[in-house]
């Protein structure tokens, strides 16, 4: 699942620049890892907890209701 998230041009460039400097994939990976390297958090704890299973797609629509 995918939200869309408003930026302002010259911050979609200096995105799209760092999209380059780590060979990352897409705008989500970059942001990823722009956020591991702000926070020293390893890749190993995005989204993960010891004993908790894997979110399905219907358990991350109920997130959303308002």
């Amino acid at each position: 699942m995918s939200t869309t998230v408003e930026v302002k041009r010259n911050t979609a460039k200096l995105l799209e620049e760092m999209k380059h400097k780590y060979n990352a994939k897409s705008a989500d990976e970059t942001i990823r890892k722009l956020i591991e390297k702000a926070e020293n958090v390893p890749e190993s704890m995005f989204g993960a907890h010891p004993k908790m299973k894997r979110f399905t797609q219907s358990d991350e629509s109920h997130g959303h209701k308002l």
